[in-house]
């Protein structure tokens, strides 16, 4: 069976229906010879009204409870993103269309401000671009990530990042100023020290090395930064960890943490046809071993399960972040940030 190749610098070569699609469509050779068209990969960008932008969540698994994301989809094309999904509420495949039609919420900063001044609220840790990269390419110019910023830091609001670009260095003025405040985490995700694995895996993120430069400049700058290896996939990039651990710590990392690969709904064939075209001497094994960690199916969405898995396989793995951890002496990927110098601006005055 033939498995289509994605192009270069795309993490997919599908655009699989999404899964509230009423109608579905099926191309047949019709006989008729036509040259093919290749199709157009280019990114388009929407613009989006947000009525809100700070989201709740009350996952067990995380270490907040709210977040705020500036963008849906991601140009970094990932391919074992855990976000994909989300795009089919949009009428919009996880495949393809998750890296190439993006939508950016061009209010957020005044959204922001509205709901951090409401009179009722109260100050947690707000987790920034976590369903998909704040640092993604167009951040470059839509420039939200860092209107973002500002007001967190006017507002003296802590918060929690999460990248694996290197463009967060544009921002190390802001971040230096809410690092010296106690106010912000930064971790950097590192999937692979492969360039190679990397091109075919996150083929628009930043490379192994410049993700170690990024991690080692925050720390320089003052900036309490962790290591997260996430997704660890079996047969893929396990055998790294603990020279990924090590790397991550020369490099500054005081703490870290992992994730065992998760493919809900849609990614799982996504995901799978990746490995069938990169890697089709090991797929069936790399398949088996998802399997074992999760109950016999491609995904367990339970709490308590779903970032570890469960097994042999999962239970080795824990084992062995446990002692490369302690080996290295890194910290478990908890940052106690400080909120009680939220003020939002004026409200002093008002008490007067």
């Amino acid at each position: 069976m033939s498995v289509p190749i994605p192009p270069r610098g795309r993490g997919t070569a599908s655009n699989p229906h999404n899964r509230f699609a009423p109608t579905r469509s099926q191309a047949e050779d019709d006989g008729w010879f036509q040259a093919e068209t290749p199709p157009c990969r280019a990114t388009e960008v929407r613009a989006e009204r947000a009525k809100t932008v700070i989201t709740r969540n009350q996952s067990p698994d995380v270490g907040f409870d709210r977040s705020v994301n500036p963008y849906r989809g991601c140009e970094h094309g990932c391919i074992y993103c855990f976000a994909r999904p989300t795009h089919a509420y949009w009428d919009l495949s996880p495949g393809i269309d998750f890296e190439t039609r993006l939508i950016a919420k061009t209010n957020l900063a005044e959204r922001l401000e509205e709901q951090l001044s409401k009179p009722g609220y109260v100050p947690q840790p707000i987790a920034l671009g976590i369903n998909t990269d704040a640092y993604q390419p167009i951040e470059r110019e839509q420039r939200l990530t860092r209107q973002a910023l500002e007001i967190l830091l006017r507002y003296r609001h802590p918060l929690h990042l999460i990248t694996k670009s290197s463009l967060i260095l544009r921002d190390l003025d802001l971040l230096q100023e809410l690092a010296a405040r106690n106010l912000v985490s930064v971790a950097l995700s590192l999937t692979t020290l492969d360039d190679e694995l990397k091109r075919i895996m996150e083929p628009r993120t930043a490379s192994p090395g410049a993700r170690l430069r990024t991690l080692r400049e925050l720390r320089q700058a003052g900036v309490p930064v962790a290591a997260l290896v996430a997704p660890i996939i079996p047969m893929i990039n396990d055998m790294e960890l603990e020279r990924i651990l090590e790397a991550a710590r020369d490099a500054g990392a005081s703490s870290a943490g992992y994730v065992l690969l998760r493919l809900p709904l849609e990614i799982a064939e996504l995901f799978e046809e990746w490995l069938r075209a990169h890697f089709p001497e090991r797929a069936e094994h790399v398949m088996s071993l998802i399997r074992q960690s999760r109950g016999g199916k491609h995904y367990d969405s339970r709490f308590g399960t779903r970032m570890r898995g469960e097994g042999a396989f999962a239970d080795l793995l824990a084992q062995r972040f446990a002692l490369a951890r302690k080996r290295l002496g890194l910290e478990r990927r908890d940052f106690v940030l400080d909120c009680s110098q939220f003020a939002p601006p004026g409200r002093q005055l008002a008490l007067l």
